[in-house]
């Protein structure tokens, strides 16, 4: 063969060249001609965002998955897109003009607009430049934007839909509300910090009653305000006698009743909670049952307003502040305790959020959610593993109506029309200038956006072209599977399979696979205040894609988050240098006039034991892969494919057969040994490729003018495992693994050669080793090898067994005797302090409550190897003591 491969494997130029052709060649585009489909829709990121480690873990396991459907010849459809991301986009764009001096208001709302559209044009989109370094085999040609004009559409149509039919309305409930952007947000865009806070204990005096009090607790005591009642349970007998009495509300002039409801935890403080309707959402359902005006007592900014009386314009927490001062002074204050719970925070540039009374537009939830659980219940959508279906039934079980309006500039416009003269509302997919109800011609557009979870709810459809019914619908929807975090399950993948029952009547995605995190190797989770954060970009161009991509299958447990340890991605480079020599040296021993031909029937009949027996691990390796593959265990996959290349492959397949490739045997030996390398090769490497693209495809590329990408699935070989020279090869490899453990318990350093004797009578054991002694002697570096059935052994000689008998090593005159003892009680002493520190450790109740489940399983990992260590050492010792 002409073509050769590099003395290094360069990373860098290597993705590079196949980011380009891959490309080029669109060879991403799905095969028309396919009978079978296999499509995912990519979680579309923010266009404000960046590759982080947890869209490079996401995005590698959907391409491994993608790549594997492709190689199996089925129509593959991997579809990208980017979200347009409401809030967050809006607060960049601001943040850009903030640095001009100008802010939002500076402009019309259209003129605003167009700046984030300039802005998305040549700023955002980041994100999927960064995608193409990653390596991943999306069809870039339809890529989806969920502000496009198509998606618009489908949103309109959705609203108006949902609308008609009662499911969609717009009311009074308390909603999260950020003062500082003045807007409501999603419950995932709200942040829960342990706050170090104070608990107010608050006395109300008894109407009519001098000197008489019943004690509140609350952490909020500003909101006191805006009360409109005091609470007990009906069955605490404590307050039974309190039926019908008027509380005074402290610092207003206001009375109050005292009620009873069952939804007060009459075991928690007091006993008694402040219902406060209009600034928390448990008092408001309260509120709702018992018949209860709310009372709002602040403005959208934060400052109370009106109905806070003197304390009308303050900020929410200088009011705080004065009315505890208020309090304290007029004697009403029982105590006061420190107190650390959870505040809800803007995760968006860091507000308090005010649970508020606003007017918004919701989405009555329960019709749709029925649908999503049914979809669940039945089987057509079924969660990886399984136990999140519990918590996705926990969730739907208790869902509230959803608020989806937002009080933003950059998002897709509410199509409501509101008539001033008769206060109409029109809903319509196009826009409305006349009051249908009145005939009025002063008709203003909703001021407000949706919230973008509404919009990414359509996305499986939506991205396809619905509301057309689209080729790609047909063929594509469902989806084949979804991959995602467990921290969106309810905010965005409950949501998708409704609204797919719903306008599709059918679910999104067959499949629901739900990953872990990516931690640090304490188990924390990276955050920018913990200074711990990973950028994938850094790792990719310090060890190469491929390293990166193998490292983040490789250590993902099923179900469980991966300990980001940077020292193991070291060793994937490794392995991706170890690939790249042993391909550079098959290549270097096939000569010019060499032809691949795969293993043909000729081929096939001088097959050789130690071929018979690499073809055999191929399948065993293929088997295991595939396994592991349809439970989507990927740290298997990536386990059975590293120990085939690596071990079977590199480590004894190709030092078996060099003598044969060398042209030291016959020359119909080597080229059977050189179809063997090359064929083996080329199928490892599609069992490779999925995690590592790009060497593979660097690699193939010299043996074919195919890209490996698009070449089919790897088979196995049609030869059985308990062929005879299988059965040979496999003991070679168990003796040759003996006598190297051996060497090592008994100090018998690399550079000495030794004896050895194999005690057996067994057949295939002599001629095992009679057929394979120069590769004995070389693997094992030994100086001789005999088969003695009736060897009678020496005190200074080491025994081990094995399937078919004993292999026995003469010690004497290797080693000192007395010296590696001393050494080996050392190390054994040592080794013994560091497993009783370990055991301790996991013996502590406060350790393992405390650390995350992964570091926990981590040291016992260790403490595992320890234990093992100190049994060698230990047999070690007891060798040289006779």
């Amino acid at each position: 063969m002409k073509k050769q491969i590099g003395d290094r494997y360069e990373p860098k130029e290597v993705e590079n060249k196949w980011i380009s052709l891959w490309e080029e060649k669109k060879s991403f585009v799905p095969d028309p001609n396919s009978k079978e489909s296999f499509s995912i829709v990519i979680p579309p990121p923010n266009v404000t965002g960046s590759l982080h480690i947890g869209h490079a873990l996401n995005h590698t396991i959907q391409d491994i998955l993608i790549r594997i459907e492709r190689k199996k010849g089925k129509s593959t459809l991997w579809l990208p897109g980017m979200d347009h991301a409401g809030i967050a986009t809006q607060m960049v764009v601001e943040r850009e003009l903030a640095k001009e001096g100008k802010k939002r208001t500076d402009f019309t709302r259209e003129e605003f607009e167009k700046k984030v559209w300039d802005w998305k044009e040549h700023s955002g989109g980041m994100i999927t430049r960064q995608q193409r370094l990653l390596g991943e085999s999306v069809d870039w040609s339809r890529e989806r934007f969920t502000f496009d004009e198509g998606l618009s559409k489908a949103v309109f149509k959705v609203f108006k839909s949902l609308f008609d039919e009662g499911l969609i309305y717009r009311g009074e409930r308390i909603i999260n509300w950020c003062p500082a952007s003045q807007t409501a947000i999603s419950d995932l865009e709200v942040e829960f910090r342990e706050t170090k806070g104070k608990l107010y204990h608050i006395k109300y005096p008894i109407h009519g009653k001098k000197d008489q009090y019943v004690v509140v607790a609350t952490t909020r005591p500003e909101t006191m305000l805006g009360d409109v009642a005091v609470c007990a349970n009906p069955e605490d007998t404590r307050y039974s006698s309190l039926k019908d009495v008027i509380l005074e509300l402290p610092l207003t002039n206001r009375q109050i009743p005292l009620l009873f409801d069952s939804f007060v935890d009459k075991e928690f403080g007091s006993g008694l909670v402040k219902i406060t309707p209009a600034h928390d959402a448990n008092d408001f359902e309260a509120g709702q049952r018992l018949g209860l005006k709310p009372l709002l007592i602040m403005n959208p900014d934060g400052t109370m307003n009106e109905n806070a009386g003197v304390y009308q314009g303050l900020d929410r927490f200088d009011a705080r502040k004065k009315v505890v001062a208020d309090l304290e002074a007029k004697g009403l204050i029982e105590k006061i305790e420190d107190h650390v719970h959870a505040v809800g925070h803007n995760s968006r540039g860091g507000a308090v959020i005010e649970p508020y009374l606003s007017t918004q537009w919701f989405v009555k939830i329960r019709p749709l959610a029925d649908l999503a659980v049914q979809a669940v219940q039945s089987g057509k959508v079924e969660f990886v593993p399984k136990m999140w279906e519990k918590t996705f039934f926990e969730w739907m079980n208790n869902i509230r109506d959803w608020c989806i309006s937002r009080q933003l500039w950059w998002g897709h416009k509410i199509p409501a029309y509101h008539c001033k003269t008769c206060k109409h509302i029109e809903v319509s997919e196009t826009p409305v200038t006349t009051c249908p109800s009145c005939g009025s011609k002063e008709v203003e557009p909703d001021p407000d956006v949706l919230d973008t979870w509404f919009s990414s709810q359509l996305w499986p459809f939506s991205s396809m072209g619905w509301p057309e019914q689209t080729a790609d619908l047909k063929r594509y929807y469902p989806t084949s599977v979804l991959v995602t975090g467990f921290d969106i399950i309810f905010f965005w993948v409950s949501r998708m399979i409704m609204m797919g029952m719903k306008f599709m009547e059918a679910p999104p995605f067959h499949k629901v696979l739900i990953h872990g995190l990516v931690r640090d190797k304490d188990g924390k989770k990276f955050s920018k205040s913990i200074g711990n954060v990973i950028d994938p970009l850094v790792m990719m161009e310090k060890y190469g894609t491929d390293s990166f991509r193998f490292f983040l299958a490789a250590t993902l447990p099923e179900g469980k988050d991966i300990l980001f340890d940077e020292s193991r991605l070291d060793g994937y480079r490794s392995f991706c240098n170890k690939i790249w020599n042993s391909s550079r040296f098959i290549l270097m021993n096939l000569e010019e006039s060499f032809t691949p031909t795969g293993i043909t029937s000729e081929i096939e009949k001088d097959l050789e034991p130690m071929d018979q027996w690499i073809l055999s691990r191929f399948n065993h390796c293929l088997e295991e892969y595939d396994k592991a593959h349809s439970k989507f265990h990927f740290y298997e996959m990536a386990a059975s494919i590293y120990e085939f290349v690596w071990g079977d492959f590199c480590d004894w397949y190709i030092e078996l057969v060099k003598p044969r490739a060398y042209g030291k045997v016959s020359p119909r030996s080597a080229e059977v040994a050189k179809q063997v390398l090359v064929d083996v090769l080329t199928r490892a490497l599609g069992l490779l490729h999925p995690f590592m693209p790009f060497l593979t495809e660097e690699v193939h590329s010299v043996f074919s003018d195919q890209f490996l990408a698009t070449t089919p699935y790897p088979e196995a070989y049609p030869i059985s495992s308990d062929a005879l020279g299988v059965q040979k090869l496999n003991l070679l490899q168990e003796i040759v693994t003996r006598i190297r453990v051996m060497r090592a318990e008994n100090g018998v350093t690399p550079d000495k050669k030794c004896k050895a004797i194999v005690k057996s009578a067994d057949p295939l054991a002599q001629s095992a080793i009679q057929e394979n002694e120069v590769s004995l002697l070389q693997l094992a570096r030994l100086e001789s090898i005999k088969v003695e059935a009736a060897y009678d052994v020496q005190k200074t000689d080491s025994v081990s067994h094995f399937t078919k008998g004993e292999i026995v090593l003469p010690l004497e005159g290797l080693i000192d005797v007395e010296k590696e003892k001393a050494r080996l009680e050392k190390e054994l002493q040592k080794s013994e302090i560091e497993k009783e520190k370990l055991e301790t450790k996991l013996a502590n109740p406060g350790f393992l409550s405390k650390a995350a489940p992964d570091v926990v399983e981590k040291e016992r990992e260790k403490l595992n190897t320890l234990i093992d260590k100190v049994e060698v050492l230990k047999k070690g010792i007891q060798n040289l003591a006779g």
